[in-house]
């Protein structure tokens, strides 16, 4: 029986390749799953995902893994936050 962290995690969104990495990491890695998003924000939010899985094959699980992932996470919600008020400030001033 899966306790924890272990039963918040979607494995569905998670690489398989990243599967075996500590629960954790796989934790924060869920929340970059972009595919979900406007074609738009895709684009921004892909960004970031594509870096956090670049971290995991140069880097082993640890304490600042985790730390530089939440903190990853957290400038790609900044940065998606931006883009929707960029759409939004677009369609204000289209004709």
């Amino acid at each position: 029986m899966m306790t924890g962290v272990q039963n918040h995690i979607n494995y569905d969104v998670v690489p398989e390749q990243f599967h075996g990495r500590h629960v954790a990491t796989l934790h924060v890695l869920q929340f970059f799953t972009y595919k979900h998003l406007p074609p738009d924000l895709q684009e921004v939010s892909r960004l970031f995902a594509e870096l956090a899985e670049e971290l995991l094959y140069y880097l082993s699980d640890g304490p600042e893994l985790t730390v530089a992932l939440r903190k990853l996470l957290e400038a790609k919600d900044a940065a998606v936050r931006h883009a929707l008020l960029d759409a939004a400030t677009r369609a204000e001033h289209a004709p």
